[in-house]
């Protein structure tokens, strides 16, 4: 572990306006809105690096219980292969460093997420053939200690114990381990579940877009029910399951999610990085602007939406989100390559 100090930057804060009154309901098939009001003002430069380092591409963010906040970037570029730094980066929530791990690890961390205890998960979907990493989910110790780690490294495939791609993890408040396993259509489209020591559980979802069918999971969240959300990004859809895989909804007002957080009142805040007008092409959305929808994990009412400042290209704006105590919203961006904050807007 390395610990960095660099001089204070005063963080940038750019006022976003105001536009639109409406809210959209859920119901089958509900277009994702477009011109919802927000009170949010975006900070610009918040996170703080040492001097020479530059925030590399990330769709990772996590918010501790003390309020501080961590990320990973991918070592200063898009991808940590050969790289010695440490991808994983803890921050006080001025957006100062105060230490980093997981050098040398992975080729391509994905998804992120804090369990309960304060552990942080992170997984590798990345593949390169003549290192022999990839494939794995790893569980540190808020110091950096690695305790668990799952999957075979370099090893893709779809058994009990061996992933293709895995993009996020999540643990449940009883400990249990899911894993959205796949990234693509030459790779997995399932839900792994695993028992808090690592045990293989079950496994549901395949590929294509059905109602109880997966494309492209890509992140995963839980309210307060125990409900698991998952961001069924190529079908722009989220798919709502039990923990034991039953379906229970799919909702396309949000957006095509890339990202997902539910906070502690069932707060429901998705990233939509990708959508676009092309025709059939990669992210094909027709009529639906990227940025942050936020509304009711409760019934799927979308009450707000933050719109991309810079709709362009393959991916913009927030991949990740991580939402803390206060209501602020930390952007996680693979395209822009920065980690950034919204603010509720004082009243």
């Amino acid at each position: 572990m390395r610990i960095w100090q660099t001089p204070h930057r005063a963080p940038v804060v750019l006022l976003v306006l105001l536009v639109g009154t409406a809210t959209a309901r859920a119901q089958d098939g509900t277009p994702p809105p477009n011109n919802l009001s927000h009170n949010y003002l975006t900070v610009l430069n918040w996170s703080k690096l040492p001097q020479g380092r530059r925030f590399g591409a990330t769709a990772g963010v996590d918010v501790a219980a003390d309020g501080s906040i961590w990320a990973y970037d991918r070592c200063g570029a898009n991808s940590c292969v050969d790289s010695d730094l440490d991808p994983i980066l803890h921050l006080d929530p001025s957006g100062r460093l105060l230490d980093s791990f997981g050098s040398g690890l992975f080729n391509f961390p994905h998804g992120f997420h804090l369990d309960p205890d304060g552990n942080v998960w992170v997984t590798d979907h990345g593949v390169e053939p003549s290192n022999g990493k990839g494939h794995q989910v790893f569980k540190f110790s808020p110091r950096g200690e690695l305790l668990m780690t799952l999957g075979r490294a370099g090893v893709p495939g779809g058994g009990q114990y061996t992933f293709n791609q895995p993009s996020d993890v999540l643990v449940a408040p009883n400990g249990d381990i899911f894993v959205a396993d796949g990234h693509g259509p030459d790779t997995n489209a399932r839900i792994v579940r695993f028992a808090a020591d690592g045990t293989f559980i079950k496994t549901w979802g395949r590929h294509g877009s059905g109602p109880d069918e997966l494309e492209g999971p890509h992140s995963l969240a839980m309210d307060s029910q125990g409900r698991l959300f998952v961001a069924d990004r190529t079908n722009n859809r989220i798919q709502i399951f039990d923990q034991e895989g039953t379906r229970l909804d799919s909702w396309t007002q949000f957006g095509r999610p890339s990202g997902l957080a539910i906070d502690q009142a069932d707060v429901l805040y998705v990233a939509d990085s990708e959508s676009r007008d092309n025709e059939g092409g990669y992210g094909h959305h027709p009529n639906v602007r990227r940025g942050i929808r936020i509304g009711s994990a409760a019934d799927g009412t979308v009450t707000t939406f933050i719109p991309d400042a810079a709709e362009r290209g393959a991916t913009s704006g927030a991949e990740g989100l991580a939402v803390d105590a206060d209501g602020n919203i930390y952007a996680a961006e693979v395209g822009p390559r920065d980690l950034k904050k919204y603010m509720p807007r004082p009243r």
